[in-house]
């Protein structure tokens, strides 16, 4: 629980009452490598705090498994229209390695939201998030599939690290091999 209520405090510092409720309604979860944790068409109930292990989020495009994002340690992940508006998730998000995460229930977020610091917290993440996204969309699209793998190089190492070579090259959008000539192109 120390890395959330630290990761939280960097963006609100919080008082002994928040930070109890937060370790009391945060739940500590483990999945197995592959196991999913959201799956497509189905509503997502839950935020998940990655304390240590890797996440992949993809889609299903033509029959074919697409890698949308690959989450590592101190991330918050969930599928957003799902979880915010109780539609069912159009993504699926897959631990690549064992992985713990601290999970919060919908239902507990609205209890922790009643907490004016905890609810402080909760807007600086949001505007944070969609401030990255907005630029991270900006930037990646005009980017060819060299300058994004080095773009995660050099911002993002655990997710090259970490990651099957097969789920980055789906993230960049080139095949295994295309990603293989870049990587001996630049050693």
């Amino acid at each position: 629980m120390t890395e959330l209520l630290n990761l939280i405090n960097n963006f609100q510092v919080l008082d002994l009452e928040t930070e109890q409720a937060i370790s009391r309604y945060f739940v500590e979860e483990r999945f197995e490598k592959n196991e999913v944790i959201i799956r497509e068409g189905k509503i997502c109930s839950k935020i998940y705090f990655i304390k240590s292990g890797l996440v992949r989020r993809f889609c299903l495009e033509g029959g074919i498994e697409v890698t949308k994002w690959i989450y590592t340690d101190n991330q918050f992940i969930t599928s957003l229209s799902s979880f915010f508006e109780k539609k069912p998730s159009f993504e699926t998000f897959q631990a690549s390695e064992e992985t713990i995460v601290y999970s919060l229930s919908y239902h507990d977020e609205q209890i922790l939201l009643e907490y004016p610091l905890f609810a402080k917290f909760h807007i600086k993440l949001l505007r944070l998030y969609l401030s990255k996204l907005n630029e991270f969309h900006h930037l990646y699209a005009s980017m060819n599939a060299k300058e994004k793998y080095l773009y995660l190089l050099n911002l993002l190492p655990q997710i090259i690290l970490k990651a099957k070579l097969k789920h980055v090259a789906s993230l960049i959008g080139v095949s295994p091999e295309t990603l293989s000539r870049i990587r001996s192109e630049i050693t």
